[in-house]
């Protein structure tokens, strides 16, 4: 009966009813496409189609509007979008566990990906020579930036050992905790020696330029293409700092320094071994001074001389600013180009394309890979640490009861901040100028 209910034909006393003559749904006044708000800079785009009919529409039964069915389906399209290329406020950066590893800067999975394609888009094809500097050659155009970065490092070590003359700067007796002003923070983040009986609060002294500019060092290399540095060789290999290895090896001549310059391409004989070319049919080399220049010397403390005014400190503050700036902008060029690893687990560093076989990482679980490195791609802030600190406000002084409302800079930034210099627009997402302070720890409780 079931089946003869479904074949049967519709014969329904009751007819179907006809589709309702009154629109139940008006088509929606707007669409927001995309919305990014806290823009300093603000670009709003609008498009508006009218709906024909809503107008020229008849009432219906239950009062309201009929449109032709023409335009029942055609939505309003109003776009609003709004670009931002600087956010507003922005979170701090992470502050990673000594038992945590540090994470890649390109995942794991995306460097597989990426392989099988160069594999997959390589097949039937004739094999390619290595570009430089993997040849083992200079990449030429990066040489006058090398020389940039370079002097940028001793411009900066200079100007800061005379900013810091007219420009206090405390450090913690205990911990590595630095803080740009005449008085330190009253937070209670020590966790030095003997801190818990001080309740975590800082002794503050005075501290050297070595605490704002980290000396991180790396081993120097004569053949950047050599064999790598084995653990009994760890001490009869010098250490330099890795900013000045990296300018080495990307074309800058030291004489103390001395590094092995290729004038041919080297030939591959297997997957990671190699051979140099015959140069004997070349002229002897020619010093070639179109890409040098000037190398700066840094200045010993006794000869450091302190701004006499404040014009002077303020253009001082600029000029420190500018070679910070250009030190991280020269350098990321730099690593782009030349292979430079860390450490996951350490601050080691190593300037190749690949790390050392020293086994001096002490770092948390170092016995289960008996001292040996975990190396990975480095980025900027492995070769350049900024060093955060706490941005000082307008009132001069800081609460251990509004400790989230105040902002954090570098602690090169924050010296030429408070030395003059205008706050930098990359800088201001962190030192949060656009948020309020509130003036008692009552009107605190009060912000949702």
């Amino acid at each position: 009966m079931g089946e003869a209910l479904a074949m049967r034909p519709s014969s329904s006393p009751y007819p179907l009813l006809p589709p309702p003559t009154c629109s139940s749904r008006l088509p929606p006044l707007r669409c927001f496409v995309g919305l990014r708000c806290s823009a300093p800079r603000v670009q709003v785009r609008e498009r508006l189609n009218s709906v024909a009919g809503i107008g020229s529409g008849t009432r219906g039964c239950d009062g309201r509007f009929r449109t032709p069915a023409s335009s029942a389906y055609q939505p309003c399209h109003r776009a609003i979008i709004i670009r931002n290329d600087n956010s507003q406020n922005a979170d701090f950066p992470r502050n990673y566990s000594k038992r945590e590893k540090k994470p890649f800067p390109i995942p794991v999975v995306e460097l597989r990906r990426r392989a099988r394609q160069r594999m997959k888009q390589a097949e039937g094809k004739p094999k390619r020579s290595l570009p430089p500097p993997k040849n083992g050659l200079l990449v030429h155009r990066l040489v006058p930036e090398a020389y940039r970065v370079y002097n940028a490092r001793i411009l900066l070590i200079n100007n800061l050992k005379r900013l810091m003359k007219v420009v206090p700067v405390k450090g913690c007796k205990y911990c590595s905790e630095i803080h740009v002003g005449s008085d330190g923070h009253p937070f209670r983040t020590c966790r030095g020696m003997s801190s818990d009986k001080r309740r975590g609060e800082h002794d503050w002294g005075t501290t050297l330029v070595e605490a704002i500019f980290l000396p991180v060092e790396a081993y120097h290399l004569e053949d950047r293409l050599g064999p790598r540095i084995p653990h009994d060789q760890r001490f009869a290999v010098p250490r330099i700092p890795a900013l000045v290895e990296l300018c080495i090896q990307a074309g800058v001549d030291l004489p103390e320094y001395p590094t092995k310059r290729r004038r041919k391409p080297i030939i591959k004989i297997g997957r990671t071994e190699f051979v140099d070319a015959n140069e004997d049919d070349l002229p002897d080399p020619a010093p070639d001074e179109r890409f040098k220049e000037p190398l700066l010397e840094e200045l010993p403390d006794d000869e450091i001389i302190a701004p006499s005014s404040p014009e002077e400190r303020a253009v001082l503050a600029e000029e420190t600013l500018e070679a910070w700036e250009t030190l991280r902008k020269g350098a990321l060029r730099l690593l782009r180009s030349y292979a430079v690893r860390v450490c996951g687990y350490c601050p080691e560093v190593h300037i190749g394309s690949s790390g050392h076989k020293a086994r001096n990482c002490g770092a948390f679980k170092h016995q289960q890979r008996n001292g040996q490195h975990g190396w990975q791609a480095a980025v900027l802030d492995d070769l350049i640490p900024p060093r955060y600190v706490w941005h000082m406000p307008e009132s001069g002084e800081l609460q251990k009861e509004l400790k989230s409302f105040y902002g954090q800079a570098p602690a090169i930034v924050e010296i030429c901040i408070q030395g003059g210099a205008e706050v930098p627009e990359k800088y201001k997402a962190t030192m949060r100028l656009d948020v309020g302070i509130p003036s008692s720890l009552r009107e605190a409780e009060m912000v949702v």
